[in-house]
């Protein structure tokens, strides 16, 4: 055990043996500390209550000043043994850097200007039996931080910050949908048949009816068959899970935002989803032009919009309806050919020589085909279909379809998937069945919210947006030992 540990058992047992409770009890009543400060107004000798974790101690012999901090701002203490008495000094003593406490006094402004609580009385709320990292200036050790987010939020304003700024994103996007007369739902989130994406699932088994089950990828087929119950605007904001690998863009658990719209199409996503992008930006910054890593990203409306055959035209110097050409880029860059798949080959040379020039937002419309199963045809081009992802700062954002609503073309376009993707040869025969009482025509639209949350926040790895991403497991370190 460290001796900064030992040392603080030793002020445990002492506060014990003074009748003082360290832990658990209720401090009621207690204003921000932030409101303490901005409500301050040169009220000089109003009374407050306010509660935080220690963060400096300043001990002057028969007085003391120090900050606590709660997740709104801090604020400067003074305590003086003549006004809260031998006795409270004595266990004020036994506190440390880490420790929780409330105070109640009035507030002051000293010499040099800073609000100050002058303390009549304070509560022991919480003993920290291990200091914070690094005294306090700031834990810095980024596979720490991942692990242990408590020390990170605890250490690291700017943590506190975007984790409160994603809570303010979603909770403006909910905003967003409500007013615009979407209803939000749930869907299933273990799922006998994974559907709504390509991607690989994790596998769960349900005891009493001895059935596999997945951990769904998407909520797609089960928000369309709302569309078949008549419900025209539904969206979720959910948990996905992906058995796939793990970026500074990917986490195997992931939130997405899913909407569906009777009577639209993907113009009507486009809008929708450049509204809602834009208004999260001012509501944050109040300007367009955001800063990312190193650069700026111009959001100001209206945004791009291109093919993906002209993109890759411009940017890949390759003819999307040659073949051979395609192939050849795809050898030059060391990708696979696909058996002569057109539609995969350009889709890898795409993402491989397109995706990162496309820094300002970018609608890339009208995808290869048989990349979008579920997905409705262009007119007078059926290699192509009504589908457009939205790229950021050279990440894809969000992705729509005109949804296809045709049963007997979804169900072949879904047998010609089964077999060759991860789906492993399984239909979903009820979503093929309710497209057969009539679904609507509808855009529909997905927006990956922690890559959302990324651009908005100004955090260039999925891992500083959510609180606790999935980690390689490390042995167990001992009680006490902070290190990965």
């Amino acid at each position: 055990m460290e001796k900064f540990e030992q040392d603080r058992l030793e002020k445990l047992e002492k506060l014990k043996a003074m009748g003082v409770e360290p832990y658990g009890k209720r401090f009621n009543g207690q204003e921000s500390l932030k409101s303490i400060v901005e409500n301050y107004n040169n009220e000089e000798g109003k009374h407050v209550r306010a509660a935080g974790r220690i963060a400096t101690l300043r001990p002057h012999g028969k007085a003391s000043f120090l900050d606590i901090k709660d997740w709104t701002g801090k604020i400067q203490l003074y305590i003086k043994k003549d006004l809260i008495g031998e006795g409270k000094f004595e266990l004020f003593k036994l506190l440390d850097i880490g420790d929780i406490i409330g105070a109640e006094g009035t507030v002051f402004k000293t010499r040099t200007g800073e609000i100050t609580i002058l303390v009549e009385n304070f509560t022991l709320l919480s003993k920290a039996l291990l200091p914070p990292p690094e005294k306090w200036h700031g834990l810095k050790d980024v596979e720490l931080r991942h692990r242990q987010r408590y020390l990170d939020l605890i250490s690291n304003p700017e943590t506190m910050k975007t984790s409160l700024n994603r809570v303010k994103i979603i909770r403006g996007t909910r905003r967003f949908f409500d007013e615009r007369g979407y209803v939000e739902v749930e869907t299933p989130m273990m799922q006998p048949i994974p559907g709504g994406a390509v991607a690989r699932p994790f596998i769960t088994h349900h005891n009493t009816l001895d059935i596999d089950l997945y951990l769904r990828i998407a909520p797609e087929l089960y928000l369309k068959r709302l569309l078949v119950g008549g419900m025209e605007r539904v969206y979720e904001i959910n948990r996905n899970f992906r058995n796939e690998g793990i970026s500074t863009r990917h986490n195997p658990e992931f939130t997405m935002l899913e909407a569906y719209q009777a009577y639209a199409d993907y113009n009507d996503m486009m809008e929708l989803t450049e509204s809602m992008i834009t208004s999260l930006v001012m509501e944050l910054h109040g300007a367009y032009r955001i800063p990312y890593g190193e650069r700026t990203v111009d959001m100001t409306p209206p945004w791009r919009r291109i093919t993906f055959v002209e993109l890759l035209k411009n940017y890949a110097e390759v003819d999307f309806y040659d073949l051979k050409s395609l192939m050849k880029k795809a050898e030059e860059l060391g990708l696979s050919t696909h058996g002569g798949n057109r539609d995969k080959i350009a889709n890898e040379i795409f993402e491989e020589l397109v995706e990162t020039n496309l820094w300002e937002p970018t609608f890339v419309l009208d995808y290869p085909a048989s990349l979008c199963p579920l997905t409705r045809l262009c007119e007078g081009k059926p290699e192509l279909a009504q589908r457009f992802e939205l790229y950021i700062a050279g990440m894809e954002l969000a992705n729509s379809y005109t949804e296809l609503n045709a049963p007997l073309e979804q169900r072949q376009r879904f047998m010609e998937q089964a077999g060759t993707e991860m789906t492993a040869g399984k239909v979903d025969e009820d979503f093929l069945l309710a497209l057969k009482y009539g679904m609507p025509p509808a855009g529909g639209l997905g927006i990956g919210i922690d890559r959302l949350i990324m651009i908005l926040t100004n955090c260039t790895s999925i891992r500083e947006v959510i609180l606790f991403p999935l980690l390689r497991p490390v042995s167990r370190p001992s009680d006490g030992d902070t290190t990965p």
